[in-house]
This record gives C-alpha cells, structure tokens and sequence, in this order.
C-alpha cells in the first residue's frame, strides 16, 4: 500500500493512539540518498539513504542505542 505522497509504508512505532506515531517509509521517486524517511509526530520528517538506515539498524542491534530508551 502506498500513501497519497508516494510513500510506502514500512512501520509505525507505538500505533497504539491515534496522536500521529512516528512511522518508517520508503520514497521509491527519491535520489537514493532520500530514500528512507522517517517522520516523527510533530510532523517533521528525516530523510537518508538505505546505507545510512542499515548503520542505523545495525547500531540498534548491537545495544548502542539502549542506553537512550531507558528513563
């Protein structure tokens, strides 16, 4: 499924309101560099390459990230 903006969908993180979730797509028309956009609930929106997306990825795997989703 593609949104009106040409977006394809990928994931939505929490999804469990209705307050605009963050969410994950893929722009297809996008310079490759773009092509991963993640929009946020206040309506930004970050755009980077799939190489870029992958560090990302695999930093989360490795626990690099963990220390930022503890309170």
């Amino acid at each position: 499924m593609t949104d009106p903006h040409g977006l394809e969908p990928v994931a939505t993180f929490c999804g469990n309101c209705d307050c605009g979730c963050p969410q994950l797509f893929v722009d297809p028309d996008a310079p490759a560099e773009q092509r991963v956009v993640l929009t946020d609930d206040f309506g930004q929106r970050v755009q980077m390459s799939a190489d870029q997306f992958s560090s990302l990825v695999d930093d989360a795997k490795q626990g690099k990230l963990d220390g930022i989703a503890l309170p």
